[in-house]
């Protein structure tokens, strides 16, 4: 359940249909597979999961947040795990947080500020971006650029807000939102029966082992753990004499 080897299936059988491509690829095609991963709350897991696919010689779009209290995007460590995804051919995007806007217009403008923002700070162009948890009218919106590309326009994605799994839609949706596949699993029956497909796959839920949801969430916070003490450590050792003190707390996670 969710393990990297659960993980290279899927994406052998992407592979095999020979319709994996980028989402500026799809925009001229009938028959696509788009990969995606919306970064929430590690990038660590991001790093990890990227270094999967690229044993598959497969390389996926990865969207990252400004706006997120798990995770710095402009740490110096998190650009270093950027730019080397970057370099390895995975393509780095926006995802975008609406954090309570509903102006179309202001949204439009600050998913522009965003991107040209995050181009700037890693020094090479972003021109894609997710929207993190889209409402039904900005899905509805259709939102559109002429130089950017929208994971949710509907040439990638088709919105119908009574849509149920086993609705015949344009483009078949999955996504493993919650650790659980919602609207289908990406199996070989999925992949074969529609023309154009797009998949959601968030690192934070999938690991070496594989978890179920409990478990995931048990790791996910002591790595989380491990990430702000060790952050601690390299700021300043004041609180040095007390680590071995307090890591009681991590065990008893």
């Amino acid at each position: 359940m969710f393990s990297y080897d659960e993980y290279r299936e899927i994406i052998k059988l992407v592979k095999e249909s020979g319709r994996a491509c980028t989402y500026a690829e799809a925009k001229d095609r009938d028959r696509f597979i788009l990969v995606r991963h919306d970064v929430e709350y590690s990038v660590e897991r991001a790093h990890a999961l990227s270094r999967v696919e690229d044993s598959l010689d497969f390389h996926a779009h990865y969207f990252f947040q400004w706006t997120n209290n798990s995770y710095n995007i402009l740490s110096r460590k998190n650009r270093d795990i950027l730019t080397d995804m970057h370099e390895r051919g995975h393509i780095i995007g926006l995802h975008f947080a609406l954090n309570g806007m509903t102006d179309m217009a202001l949204i439009r403008e600050r998913i522009r500020q965003e991107i040209a923002m995050l181009s700037d700070m890693l020094g090479f162009p972003i021109d894609c971006f997710s929207i993190h948890r889209p409402s039904p009218a900005v899905l509805a919106e259709n939102i559109k650029f002429p130089d950017i590309l929208n994971a949710y326009q509907d040439e990638f994605f088709t919105f119908d807000p009574k849509a149920a799994p086993d609705s015949e839609l344009r483009v078949k949706y999955l996504s493993d939102a919650n650790h659980i596949w919602r609207y289908g699993y990406p199996d070989a029956g999925t992949i074969s029966s529609h023309q154009r497909i797009q998949i959601l796959a968030h690192p934070f839920a999938w690991t070496k082992k594989g978890y179920d949801n409990k478990e995931n969430y048990r790791t996910l916070i002591q790595e989380k753990y491990i990430e702000m003490v060790d952050s601690i450590d390299r700021e300043c050792k004041d609180f040095a004499p007390y680590r071995e003190e307090f890591e009681g707390c991590l065990k008893e996670i």
